[in-house]
């Protein structure tokens, strides 16, 4: 068998993977909060080959063959925060991510601080989830109105009334969360959040993705490059394989 043609087929669907993180991390570069998408290369053994004298398979030799393996991950780092003057814009410094209710009622945790309020006063994020108190109740402005303010410490008070305080938690581990959508993240593998004593928050602030576009750009050439590299290889044996066929007649 010829290890090469299948060696450059999978490096084709590694990258492939590579280029649709890559991808992503373009489309949403702009949304407050967003994680930038990463892939990990690795070497996967594929079993026990058989190889000739040249190389292009027989019953001489024997060997262990290495396939390209691509896995997705998320990068946790924090992103720069810009101020918005916005009342109801809020950041975290550091550790940390808000606490989520979804309408089905699970929970999920978010980077991103860019809450409105429904018609109800309560706080919510994006596609309508309910922002929690460190109580684990939704968070309910004053109906008689008035300035929200948040301090340093993450509690909200309007009208000199004291609301509570934002659900700010952390992971042991920021690889076991997974994205759901929206900027928000549920934990897998057991994993449980811890409340965060002292949490950092900014009022009026957002915090920006992770993603350096020109960092993305340039990954675009280097998949691009190693594609075509790749189906060359593909081509120039599948020319090999025709020309051997056509000779054996």
């Amino acid at each position: 068998m010829n290890i090469g043609l299948y060696q450059s087929a999978a490096s084709l669907s590694a990258l492939e993977r590579w280029q649709d993180a890559v991808a992503q991390n373009i489309t949403s570069g702009q949304v407050a909060g967003y994680r930038k998408r990463t892939v990990e290369f690795s070497g996967q053994l594929g079993g026990e080959w058989q190889l000739d004298s040249s190389g292009k398979g027989g019953a001489d030799t024997t060997v262990s063959a290495v396939f390209p393996k691509a896995t997705t991950a998320i990068n946790f780092l924090g992103g720069d925060t810009s101020p918005t003057g916005r009342d109801l814009d809020v950041a975290i410094q550091g550790e940390g991510f808000f606490t989520i209710q979804a309408p089905d009622g699970s929970l999920a945790y978010s980077r991103s601080g860019a809450f409105t309020v429904r018609s109800d006063r309560t706080l919510t994020a994006a596609g309508g989830a309910e922002v929690l108190s460190d109580s684990g109740s939704p968070i309910v402005l004053s109906a008689t109105g008035g300035n929200v303010t948040i301090t340093a410490e993450g509690k909200i008070s309007q009208g000199g009334v004291q609301l509570g305080s934002f659900g700010v938690q952390k992971f042991a581990n920021p690889a076991d969360l997974v994205p759901v959508g929206g900027g928000m993240f549920v934990p897998t593998n057991g994993a449980t959040p811890e409340p965060m004593e002292k949490p950092v928050v900014l009022q009026g602030y957002l915090e920006n993705s992770n993603v350096t576009p020109m960092r993305e750009m340039v990954d675009l050439v280097l998949i691009s490059r190693s594609y075509e590299a790749n189906q060359k290889v593909i081509t120039a044996n599948d020319q090999q394989m025709q020309k051997t066929l056509d000779a054996l007649g």
